[in-house]
């Protein structure tokens, strides 16, 4: 009997033993915070084969769509669209028009003279779907899960909209939560819902952008096109206890949706783990995630838009000196708005213009080399009926010496194709950022412009 107790005994700690030392994740999940528990069941779900990559204008971005809806909900966001997101057709080169979506809602803020001025928080819902090839004779369907990009920065939206709807009683200010639809396609999403869905634009005040919010022990950044409003405000946060404090960046990380605000004069923040070896691979899935910095990353991103939303005065995105452009320019279309949008080489996308043009022959001061100066210069300028730039100007600058340079090359830009609405050319504005960046000592190189 005894013999036999002694062996039962044993058995039990040795089952106890292996068991606390599995490292499966389903005995992992058992340590996981409440926060991680619910970013893994949303990054699983939109990166999982299910949704085949949630390609712009598939039922793999539509399935998303539907999901993000439901939780904001939850969450105690208003809706403001369907269930399937407010959608928008997108017309293909051949004629053809896709259907895309966005899915948004809001939480109202309780200050009476702020509560009609509103911040937005976006992530991108669409990735690049699938890839079909035929290796030895056999089909082979790769998917590009995007995991990272940009299920985190989805998670990401959803968790923190549940942490502002629950202390909305401190928010003056407005706050949109959105999901842009087809932002792979030259951020469309975005510029729908800027230009065509939401009637309030002129009371955004800004803009919160999270994509690739996954990795963070690879660093955590936070991009404002050198915006000092904001600047500002990440920097007062640095004297303050968090969680993580990200590392404010001159160099843009990633072309995201903050683009189509900057170009609608909004002032926009990236966050964002930066790029990875997995970014635009099948790779990139779910077991590269790191939950742990994401929930400080959430704290973080949390207590910076409290502050936000909170902000007593306007947040700029001009130099307040800068005026805008008057009268003599009622008849200029801003590029978005364009019907056949300017081309550049044969191409509508701006960064033709910026990696064929720009980056090519910008030269950096020798002078803002040697005292360390970096940053964006924002530029806005007129493309002409007859395809000249004109009208070239500083927006928001960073230093003389930069603005100077950017300006130069700028003005000495080639034609271009002239914008069209109703099949008539017509004058164009378009506003860019200009970056200028320094490779860190001991490199062997002067600078580096990101390309």
């Amino acid at each position: 009997m005894g013999r036999l107790m002694f062996m039962s005994l044993f058995l039990f700690a040795a089952t106890m033993s292996f068991a606390q030392y599995r490292t499966d994740k389903v005995y992992e999940s058992l340590y996981d915070s409440e926060t991680v528990s619910y970013f893994k069941k949303h990054v699983s779900y939109l990166s999982s084969d299910a949704l085949a990559g949630r390609r712009a204008c598939s039922e793999g971005e539509r399935a998303a769509a539907g999901y993000l809806y439901e939780h904001l909900k939850k969450a105690g966001v208003d809706m403001l669209v369907p269930e399937y997101g407010d959608e928008f057709g997108i017309v293909q080169d051949g004629g053809d028009t896709l259907v895309s979506r966005n899915v948004y809602g809001f939480i109202q803020g309780y200050d009476r003279t702020l509560r009609d001025r509103y911040i937005v928080i976006g992530a991108r819902m669409d990735n690049l779907g699938i890839n079909e090839m035929t290796v030895d004779g056999k089909k082979v369907t790769q998917i590009y899960n995007g995991a990272n990009g940009n299920a985190s920065g989805m998670a990401m939206l959803i968790e923190l909209a549940k942490k502002l709807s629950t202390n909305s009683i401190i928010l003056r200010r407005s706050v949109i939560f959105i999901g842009f639809g087809a932002s792979c396609n030259s951020y469309a999403g975005a510029w729908y819902f800027l230009n065509r869905a939401f009637k309030d634009t002129a009371n955004i005040d800004a803009m919160i952008n999270l994509d690739m919010l996954g990795l963070g022990t690879d660093g955590f950044y936070a991009f404002t096109s050198s915006n000092k409003d904001l600047n500002a405000m990440i920097s007062r946060m640095e004297g303050e206890l968090q969680p993580v404090h990200p590392v404010l960046t001159a160099a843009e990380p990633y072309p995201s949706d903050h683009r189509a605000f900057y170009s609608m004069e909004k002032p926009s923040v990236m966050f964002t783990t930066g790029k990875y070896p997995e970014h635009n691979t099948p790779k990139d899935i779910e077991d590269i995630i790191d939950y742990d910095s994401m929930e400080k990353e959430l704290e973080y991103i949390y207590n910076f838009s409290v502050n936000l939303t909170n902000t007593e005065g306007p947040i700029y995105f001009r130099n307040p000196e800068t005026p805008a452009r008057g009268p003599a320019y009622d008849d200029v279309v801003p590029y978005f708005d364009c019907d056949q949008r300017p081309m550049f080489l044969n191409s509508a996308d701006p960064r033709q213009f910026m990696e064929k043009w720009v980056y090519q022959y910008l030269r950096y001061p020798e002078e803002a080399v040697r005292e360390g100066i970096q940053g964006n210069v924002i530029v806005d300028f007129i493309i002409g009926k007859d395809g000249n730039v004109t009208d070239v100007r500083v927006v928001r600058g960073q230093d003389p010496l930069l603005d100077e340079e950017a300006l130069r090359v700028v003005k000495a830009s080639p034609k271009w194709r002239p914008g069209r609405v109703n099949g008539q050319k017509v004058r164009t504005s378009m506003t860019i950022s200009v970056e200028f960046r320094l490779e860190k000592k001991g490199t062997g190189k002067r600078f580096g412009i990101k390309k």
